[in-house]
């Protein structure tokens, strides 16, 4: 229906001179002046909706709007020229109630004296009468300032707000995690060199490592013929780890006369000495001659390793008590 007042309006324009004959204007009451911003006052370069309203127009009706003038187009200017709005419709009566307006906006401080706003209304039964709106008074204000007591100040830096914990706990708990990895990694690489290089590792003394190891080879899964160099070459290399721990040889890079020979001041028991000494030509002929030994040389063969480990332990421990016997 808006559509429609809006081109009857335009075929009034067009036809203006045909109007000439409208009787006189009629009093429509007060124009309304409306702040689009919500203040109690109007300031400078506020918008201010000014129109009127008509109830009960019939539908079909046209409306001729006055052409608005800026007799002060310096200080009030026209920001939207005229705009209809329909306020409501009575179907069945075939009435509506319509409001227009235009906005101003004012940029002088001062009282506005807004002219009245006549319209010129054309029935359906094509009855023409012109209404007149009358003019409202604007007052524009500016805020006041005090010149003597205004200083001028430097303009303010962009406002910071606190940080709150919510905004912070997010990069607080990537640097706990980042720290925590971090930490894990480091004692990852310590643990590493402290085992590589044995330090914090409590070694168990040499006769207690060489009797552990014999314990492998008890039982008789490597006495086979083809396994018997694997046999006695573990044997004799436990008892030359010994012997180099027990003895301070170097025992792993001689050769078995090398190694008796340095054991001769040892004080070792001839027994065990020759019998330790018959398993380490036994082992000899194993890996060199390929030379296939007995089960019965294969029984004695562990046995005679734990005796030249247990018996020359016990000679140690004897000695150490009678060095603390002497120094007492």
């Amino acid at each position: 229906m808006k559509d429609r007042i809006i081109i009857i309006l335009a075929l009034l324009a067009l036809s203006l001179p045909s109007l000439a004959s409208a009787p006189g204007p009629v009093d429509a009451g007060d124009a309304f002046l409306q702040q689009l911003q919500k203040r109690d006052s109007v300031l400078i370069a506020d918008q201010i909706r000014y129109g009127f309203r008509l109830e009960a127009l019939p539908d079909g009706s046209g409306l001729m709007l006055p052409e608005w003038k800026e007799d002060n187009a310096d200080s009030l200017m026209v920001v939207r020229t005229w705009q209809l709005d329909t306020l409501g419709v009575k179907k069945k009566a075939g009435l509506m109630d319509i409001e227009a307006s235009v906005v101003l906006a004012a940029f002088e401080e001062g009282l506005y004296k807004l002219p009245d706003i006549p319209v010129v209304r054309k029935l359906p039964d094509g009855q023409v009468d012109t209404l007149i709106f009358k003019g409202l008074e604007l007052d524009v204000r500016t805020m006041p300032v005090d010149t003597a007591a205004f200083k001028p100040h430097d303009i303010k830096g962009q406002i910071r707000y606190p940080v709150t914990f919510k905004e912070a706990a997010f990069y607080v708990g990537i640097l706990l995690i980042a720290a925590g990895i971090i930490a894990l990694i480091v004692w990852l690489i310590v643990r590493r060199r402290r085992r590589l290089s044995g330090e914090g590792v409590v070694k168990d003394p040499p006769y207690i490592v060489a009797l552990r190891k014999l314990d492998r080879y008890r039982g008789n899964k490597l006495w086979a013929p083809e396994k018997q160099k694997q046999f006695y070459s573990g044997i004799t290399d436990v008892l030359r780890e010994y012997m180099a721990g027990r003895f301070g040889i170097g025992a792993m890079e001689m050769t078995t006369a090398e190694i008796f020979d340095g054991l001769k001041d040892s004080g070792i028991a001839p027994e065990l000495m020759d019998e330790t000494k018959e398993l380490f030509l036994t082992s000899d002929l194993v890996k060199f001659a390929k030379m296939t030994v007995s089960d019965e040389e294969n029984v004695k063969a562990v046995p005679a390793a734990v005796r030249f480990v247990t018996a020359t332990w016990k000679e140690e421990e004897k000695v150490e008590e009678k060095e603390g016997e002497d120094v007492l």
